[in-house]
């Protein structure tokens, strides 16, 4: 267990618990540090099949935490000030593409707060799931900064549709759990208390798909999500297919179909 971030590995799924509940699991730059360390060994363990990425407490993630900026301490105290600033946003911000660099699915539980950057990593996610005290927010734009934050205006348009994304992000209104599953923002709400298990229970039926096809599929996921036009996704897609169907574990599939069993995937 580190400071704030606590790492559970249960057979092939990792949980990455953001765990600073008296600060509402803010972002500080220990923890920044320690999810980019998580992240990094689990883009290099193939043997960890699905990320479950959640919060403890009241809250998901409430984003950087601005008392640790009011108190004075410096992201590289050995730049000037605009310098420093803007190393950290790149460091912030670069989690979110550490997400979904990884070959791992991940879904994010959130069962409180998820505001500002803590609203982006949620849609950083690959699914999402929430407690009815689910609650999201693009915080910044009441301060008098962006409500583009973390990826945000990416991501949320990709999710919700423009016009919704627009309206959250203009007005940065907090969005309830039953409004968050209404757009689709979450896949779905679950009674309070039983969002780490579903969470749990969605990751340990990814995982029983073959290792290396819910890699591929993601990447395909993410080819699509960019913008690529549809013959450039059907290409990769035909790619994929053949080099997938050249695998022990395809191999492996199809005997089970036809003796009625559940597959043995190796990642062969």
């Amino acid at each position: 267990m580190n400071a704030g971030l606590v790492v559970e590995r249960d057979g092939p799924v990792t949980t990455l618990r953001l765990d600073r509940p008296d600060r509402l699991n803010a972002l500080d730059y220990a923890l920044v540090r320690e999810l980019y360390a998580a992240l990094g060994a689990l883009h290099a363990d193939l043997s960890q099949r699905v990320v479950v990425l959640t919060g403890t407490g009241r809250a998901f993630c409430s984003g950087i935490d601005l008392k640790e900026q009011a108190a004075g301490a410096a992201w590289d105290p050995s730049v000037g000030h605009v310098q420093e600033r803007y190393a950290l946003q790149q460091a912030v911000s670069g989690l979110v593409s550490a997400l979904r660099r990884i070959p791992q699915p991940v879904v994010a539980m959130v069962g409180g707060v998820a505001a500002g950057g803590g609203l982006s990593l949620a849609c950083a996610a690959d699914l999402r799931v929430a407690e009815p005290t689910a609650s999201f927010s693009a915080a910044f734009v009441k301060l008098g900064a962006s409500g583009g934050d973390l990826g945000s205006t990416y991501f949320l348009p990709r999710i919700i549709g423009w016009e919704r994304a627009a309206e959250i992000l203009y007005t940065g209104r907090t969005v309830d759990a039953a409004e968050a599953e209404r757009i689709g923002l979450v896949g779905r709400v679950v009674p309070a208390g039983e969002g780490l298990a579903t969470a749990h229970a969605l990751a340990a039926e990814i995982a029983t798909t073959a290792p290396m096809s819910v890699r591929m599929t993601k990447s395909l996921l993410d080819l699509s999500r960019d913008g690529a036009s549809l013959d450039q996704v059907l290409e990769f897609e035909n790619r994929t297919q053949v080099l997938l169907t050249g695998t022990a574990d395809f191999a492996e599939g199809v005997r089970a179909v036809g003796e009625r069993r559940l597959p043995t995937f190796t990642d062969h």
